[in-house]
């Protein structure tokens, strides 16, 4: 099945070294795991049931309303240590022991990663593009211990997305940075693409083939992986922004709940490309 070309940065060479074009109608799990925990724990709101492909060369990532509570689904291509669930018990925050390692699909340090895609409609839930550390926050120097680079964040039905960065764990040692709202524009489509150069010195962002953004701090120099994720407010158990816990997690965020289904999180590609050094 014919896709568009990538929009790759000018003045290199590339080649690419991984890509799901999502042709036919059956996702190919020699590429993606499904992601169902968060930080050691099982998100209510995670399934597999709402990721499909289209048999048009799409992969749809669907929202979907069951008995009064939302579902979606996260794809990715690795695993992060933090979110790999007890076999036993969980308290007060302490999970023993955590499960057993999972052998990862596909990870990468550098190049060019793009993603061509249709932002989702519906309030109360977000989609994201971005790679993740195996090992982010096991020790204090980011180099190491990686990076949670979000290519795309689209949080709101507002026509804006955003770039963020984030390092040294998740705890009292957090750091953070991003690019604040960047405005898209109209496509005769719909679709947009993102795209992250990733060197050893800066992460340069782009939108639609145009350079967004650039970050020099914290660059990580370890191999991570690629997730596409989307994920419904309200079902997290702790507050995304104190990390305070919550007395109504399990529960669909207000905003959700005016969703107007269907609606989907749409994706043409994810490719990924090393520059190729004279």
């Amino acid at each position: 099945m014919e896709h568009v070309k990538s929009l790759l940065p000018a003045g290199k060479k590339w080649r690419l070294v991984w890509h799901d074009e999502f042709d036919g109608t059956e996702l190919d799990m020699t590429k993606w795991s499904f992601r169902y925990h968060l930080l050691h724990k099982r998100q209510m709101c995670l399934t597999d049931e709402t990721a499909s492909l289209d048999g048009k060369g799409n992969l749809v990532l669907s929202l979907m309303e069951k008995d009064g509570h939302f579902y979606c689904s996260q794809l990715q291509t690795g695993e992060n240590y933090l979110d790999r669930p007890s076999v036993k018990f969980e308290e007060n925050g302490f999970a023993w022991p955590i499960d057993k390692f999972s052998e990862p699909k596909f990870m990468h340090k550098y190049g060019f990663y793009e993603i061509r895609c249709k932002l989702q409609t519906q309030p109360g839930w977000w989609s994201a593009f971005w790679l993740q550390s195996p090992v982010i926050g096991c020790c204090p120097d980011p180099k190491i211990a990686g990076v949670e680079v979000d290519i795309m964040e689209s949080f709101r039905r507002n026509n804006k997305i955003s770039h963020n960065n984030h390092w040294n764990g998740y705890g009292a040692n957090y750091k953070g940075t991003g690019s604040g709202d960047i405005q898209l524009e109209d496509t005769p489509d719909g679709y947009h693409t993102f795209g992250l150069e990733w060197t050893p010195d800066e992460y340069i962002y782009y939108v639609d083939g145009k350079e967004t953004w650039r970050c020099s701090e914290a660059v990580s120099q370890t191999e991570q992986f690629i997730l596409v994720t989307t994920e419904c407010m309200g079902y997290r158990w702790f507050d995304a922004l104190t990390g305070e816990p919550k007395d109504n997690s399990n529960v669909p965020a207000d905003l959700l709940k005016q969703a107007v289904l269907p609606d989907a999180f749409i994706v043409d590609y994810v490719r990924v490309f090393d520059e190729v050094k004279d």
